[in-house]
């Protein structure tokens, strides 16, 4: 990797007799991770949990297979080790009402799902659509039930949510230094002033954070840069103009400090984290914890407080229910178009919003019949659905690629739960001996 030498030089300067060794980090090998799943039922068969991360419940060192059964059922989620960090601090529980402001490609989303247990409103957003895309399958994968995922801008959400939420994520976009030797080829667009661009344009993000924050309320603020512009003087901006105040961060062993000469001084700024590669086993990334000072009661905001399903689509829907589910009744049904989903109490008006996900895909409504999704298959437990088919390691290779599979001819028709490994990770529909296919064509790899 060829360094700026604008970079080489502002980084020499600001760590002194670190800076060799920081360097050096740059160029040596990544640390992968992943996380395992909780609101799956049963853990992964066949991933190596030999390797704890100390700070992160679910986290583990070691490169997954992104084409196994255990990633495409979402019983794990790959992450990179500093940035499970974030969701860790981000301390959320359930019931409560999360924002993660810019979440694609989704592993602070599915970070902090893991905590809230599918209870509560959880917002996902992402500005950029087809990110915003990415972000709404890997939702759907881990089997998260209680999310709604937008494609908005922060300013239409904070008209939207005034002072709706416990605590708000933001990963905010930044200049990237922090991921240089994952992707070297984000050295080619640095410079000196482009720091400081992505500065003015978190401020602009924070501003309307703040609208859609309660009073007591946090905000978990990250970037994956070492830019001081954009870690200590953005924390620094953040006290000095929005009301808010620095909460401490625990600490773990080889975290580094926020550094206040780095700013204005204020020694305050040592209660947010640092993470550099030469001192710690991930990549760069800095995280601060602030708390909205502001006195009050959250304000009112016009709830969806109804569905919309004609007579024949509830009926429908409560015939496929009642001949193939056990205890799975969501109260709470909208649909869109034809697609089916279920989604959370006191989730606000939507009208206005680009909406990828209301809340969780149930299925879509065909001509006299209702088909599940491939969304609902994920997130149930095998419990949940009344007829279920083990396959094999190779039945599940033919599945995920697209073909039909052979089963007993014997086996009553109908919809199944097909479970590889012990995890669950698609329906499919016997009829006359074969398992016809019901794996999403935009989804479907060779395995």
């Amino acid at each position: 990797m060829q360094l700026p030498l604008d970079f080489k030089k502002k980084y020499k300067k600001l760590l002194g007799n670190d800076a060799e060794s920081f360097f050096n980090s740059l160029e040596s090998s990544t640390n992968p991770g992943f996380r395992i799943n909780p609101l799956k039922e049963n853990l992964p068969e066949n991933e190596d949990l030999t390797h704890p991360i100390e700070y992160c419940q679910y986290g583990y060192y070691g490169e997954i297979n992104g084409k196994s059964v255990d990633h495409q059922s979402g019983a794990i989620y790959s992450q990179e080790p500093s940035a499970m960090y974030v969701g860790e601090v981000a301390d959320v529980h359930p019931g409560e009402k999360i924002l993660d402001l810019c979440a694609a490609p989704g592993g602070k989303t599915t970070h902090i799902a893991s905590y809230m247990k599918n209870e509560g409103t959880l917002v996902t957003n992402e500005i950029d659509y087809k990110r915003a895309k990415i972000l709404a399958e890997n939702v759907e994968r881990f089997g998260i039930q209680n999310a709604i995922v937008l494609n908005e801008n922060p300013n239409n959400l904070a008209k939207h949510f005034p002072k709706f939420f416990d605590t708000i994520l933001i990963d905010a976009p930044c200049s990237g230094e922090g991921m240089f030797r994952k992707n070297p080829d984000a050295t080619k667009y640095w410079n000196l002033e482009y720091p400081i661009e992505c500065a003015n344009r978190q401020k602009d993000i924070l501003k309307q954070a703040i609208k859609m924050l309660k009073p007591g309320g946090k905000i978990i603020y990250s970037t994956c840069t070492f830019a001081p512009e954009e870690d200590e003087q953005i924390v620094s901006w953040m006290i000095n103009n929005l009301d808010l105040t620095i909460e401490p961060i625990k600490k773990y062993s080889e975290m580094s400090y926020g550094h206040p000469e780095w700013s204005d001084g204020n020694e305050e700024l040592k209660n947010t984290v640092r993470l550099f590669p030469n001192k710690f086993k991930g990549e760069g990334h800095f995280i601060a914890k602030l708390v909205n000072s502001e006195k009050g009661n959250p304000k009112k905001i016009k709830k969806l407080l109804k569905g919309n399903l004609s007579s024949e689509q509830n009926k429908l829907w409560k015939q496929f229910v009642s001949k193939n589910m056990t205890n799975f009744i969501p109260e709470n049904l909208i649909t869109f178009g034809e697609q089916l989903y279920t989604f959370e109490k006191g989730l606000p008006e939507l009208k206005g919003l680009k909406v990828m996900r209301p809340g969780l895909h149930l299925g879509t409504f065909k001509k006299k019949r209702f088909e599940p999704s491939y969304a609902l298959a994920l997130s149930i437990h095998k419990d949940l659905f009344n007829k279920e088919l083990n396959v094999s390691k190779e039945e599940w290779k033919n599945y995920v690629h697209g073909d039909t599979i052979s089963c007993d001819k014997s086996l009553e028709k109908g919809w199944y739960l097909l479970i590889c490994d012990d995890q669950p990770f698609a329906f499919g529909k016997v009829v006359n001996g074969i398992v016809k296919n019901f794996m999403p064509k935009g989804l479907r790899f060779k395995a």
